[in-house]
């Protein structure tokens, strides 16, 4: 299970001395992975064309030997060996998105969740909107599996690395019982 700070990010004379960061690209299945990330673990992981995607200005030196635990293990997840990530996460973000990122995280592989159902998770349904927001921003794509969110009528809805994506990933997790129920 992926490991998240809780709480929003401490006052910068508050923060780390080790502040460095870098970053690596590596190609998968649904194209070039961007993982950056410090001495605190990895803080995201982007999709080539991430819709919230910071400018790489912002992601350090480039270092493609950097990250192999994360290439070995989202390697694994595509091949169908790894469900759940072991991985030191360091997401950048407030008190109320690493909430709805550490509900993320706790989403079982294969299986869906509605914005609704992560609101009334945290306590206040009215908070869909909020999740659905705190979702969208989350920087850990696939490690974080926010492509497991779907909509209260089960549609697919908007996913920073693009709809295909989504479908793509979801596909790769389905169960064979599923997939096989839907050739009838």
């Amino acid at each position: 299970m992926p490991h998240l700070l809780d709480g929003p990010e401490p006052p910068e004379h508050l923060a780390p001395p080790e502040r460095t960061v870098h970053h690596a690209v590596f190609g998968s299945p649904v194209g070039d992975l961007t993982a950056i990330g410090g001495a605190d673990g990895l803080r995201a992981l982007y999709f080539d064309a991430h819709e919230r995607r910071p400018t790489g200005a912002t992601f350090g030196e480039r270092d493609d030997d950097a990250f192999e635990e994360v290439r070995v293990q989202v390697g694994e997840y595509f091949a169908g060996t790894r469900r759940e990530f072991d991985l030191e996460l360091a997401p950048v973000g407030d008190g109320f998105q690493k909430k709805v990122w550490a509900l993320l995280a706790q989403i079982p592989y294969g299986e869906t969740r509605s914005y609704g159902d992560l609101a009334v998770a945290l306590g206040d349904r009215n908070l869909a909107r909020a999740v659905g927001s705190a979702n969208g921003q989350n920087p850990l794509s696939i490690v974080v599996p926010c492509h497991r969110v779907i909509g209260a009528d089960g549609s697919l809805t908007g996913y920073a690395g693009g709809i295909e994506r989504k479908q793509f990933l979801l596909a790769l997790e389905e169960s064979d019982e599923t997939r096989a129920s839907r050739l009838f």
